[in-house]
């Protein structure tokens, strides 16, 4: 009943607002000129046909072509000439978008078993109105079949489906290829949570194991102890008080020397040696993915299909503050309301000398990364249909002290990050996580917000619940924005004076 009210409260948007796209922009637009034309090829079954500006592989016209052949009856009933038109097309991602927010709603729902249905379906609903992803599911591009492919593989692997999990996996990055750093990352997380399972079932007492007293020893009631002589009573309470005592300092000698990230990491290496050769042989399907991509990129040497010289690698670390600051704003209740403001002012306090020399750390790197790590893409420059172009024109670059003055700004927006996943995830899925971040996006010379989106929404879906009046508000500024928008695209078309056509505003 979930998976349904989900699905019928994304169309209840996603179909009427898909129409109208489709009634006043008829034509496509964009990456949709190099996009639609090359599924129309594939529609006619020339496969060997491939524009040599399409960046990405042909996985979003593979979907296209399994959802198009589930058509055929509807074609033969109606008599329609051509499923292959730019609004069909177009109607792929409005199926993907339904389906990302059935994959959200089940991966909370997997993740946090004890949450309510309702409180799952409202994630699900916020994940769909995330702008990005909302405005990109009316129109054809790869981000929603990217977005839903790394979302199956996910839940897949959630549920230990290691062979599914690969090969929604494998669709992912044929629908883009950065996406093979989010399916290293599931696959080493279950591989991780695998081996913590296989290791407690065949080592529950090492596992167990806490430094508390023998529980076996039999500790008197009140009402016994009323039968015991005076001295004796005495002594039992004494004893007994003793043994409390004795626990709570065992159990906070055992909070203080907790291990850390390091001893974690080294728990999981030896956990894994007991169990190796079963965790190898479940994750193998994984391990055929990532040979297929090495394989790839040795024979198209690189990793970018087409138009090559506009995407070369590129040190760009100043992507990694971006995506902070980006998040932290995606996700305000969470990250800028006062009382997390308040906890990490505390936190900052009550760890002065360690904290201070960690964001004196921070602060030097950010600036060695804004000073010498930040590109100005052409397209960045040129391109104003864009929020990035003004962004960076009148914001970052409006005064040479601007994008230094956003360092302590960045560097809060990551502090808030990481103690709110600490609070829900393992420091070793925390660190995961940020390296996985960190090589899909540094390596990206162009800032754009789409490359945001799988993380982000990982980040909302692994992160503290948040109470429903934030969730409210929270899915309240995403359709004002994304109703701003739309009104901008559809609405407010301009022209420019060096090329002919229409130009409309995007994210």
């Amino acid at each position: 009943m979930g998976r349904l009210t989900t699905a019928m409260a994304v169309s209840l948007w996603a179909i009427p607002i898909s129409i109208l796209v489709n009634r006043i922009v008829p034509q496509p637009y964009m990456d949709e000129i190099f996009h639609i034309p090359q599924a129309q090829q594939y529609c006619k079954g020339n496969f060997w046909s491939w524009d040599p500006m399409i960046t990405t592989p042909p996985g979003l016209y593979g979907l296209s072509l399994a959802y198009i052949a589930s058509l055929f009856p509807g074609k033969w009933l109606f008599n329609l000439p051509d499923l292959c038109t730019i609004p069909i097309l177009r109607s792929t991602n409005v199926v993907l978008a339904i389906l990302c927010g059935i994959l959200v709603r089940d991966i909370v729902m997997h993740l946090r078993p004890g949450i309510k249905e309702g409180k799952a379906t409202c994630y699900a609903i916020l994940v769909a109105l995330y702008p990005l992803h909302w405005f990109f599911t009316f129109l054809y591009y790869t981000d929603v079949a990217s977005l839903a492919t790394v979302l199956a593989t996910y839940l897949a692997c959630l549920k230990k489906q290691f062979w599914f999990s690969a090969m929604f996996g494998a669709v992912a990055v044929l629908c883009r290829q950065t996406n093979v750093i989010w399916v290293l990352f599931v696959a080493a997380n279950g591989a991780i949570s695998y081996v913590e399972d296989l290791y407690a079932k065949e080592h529950p007492f090492r596992e167990n194991y806490d430094f508390q007293m023998e529980k076996d020893e039999h500790v008197p009631t009140e009402k016994e102890m009323t039968a015991f002589p005076p001295s004796l009573r005495k002594r039992q309470k004494h004893s007994t008080a003793t043994s409390e005592v004795l626990s709570a300092n065992s159990r906070e000698r055992l909070l203080d020397h907790s291990p850390g990230l390091i001893g974690d990491i080294i728990a999981i290496c030896k956990k894994f040696w007991y169990v190796k050769w079963r965790v190898l042989i479940a994750f193998t399907p994984f391990a055929f993915v990532l040979a297929a991509f090495v394989a790839f990129v040795f024979l198209n040497n690189g990793i970018v299909l087409g138009a090559k010289e506009a995407h070369v690698v590129s040190p760009h670390f100043a992507q990694v503050l971006y995506f902070g600051l980006a998040s932290a704003a995606s996700m305000f209740p969470l990250h800028f309301s006062p009382s997390q403001v308040v906890q990490l002012f505390h936190l900052f306090a009550k760890n002065g000398s360690r904290c201070i020399l960690l964001f004196s750390v921070a602060f030097c790197l950010s600036a060695i990364w804004v000073r010498y790590f930040s590109i100005a893409h052409p397209y960045l420059l040129a391109d104003n249909r864009h929020y990035t172009f003004y962004i960076w024109r009148r914001l970052i670059q409006a005064h040479w002290s601007m994008k230094y003055a956003l360092i302590p700004l960045y560097i809060y927006s990551w502090f808030s990050i990481l103690t709110t996943l600490g609070k829900e995830q393992k420091r070793i899925w925390v660190l995961s996580f940020c390296i996985s971040v960190a090589l899909v996006l540094v390596p990206a010379p162009l800032i754009e917000f789409r490359y945001f989106t799988i993380p982000l929404v990982l980040l909302i879906i692994h992160s503290p619940i948040m109470s429903g009046k934030n969730l409210l508000l929270l899915s309240f500024v995403y359709a004002a924005v994304n109703a701003l928008t739309m009104g901008l695209f559809l609405f407010r078309p301009f022209h420019w004076a060096h090329e002919p056509g229409i130009q409309r505003f995007i994210w």
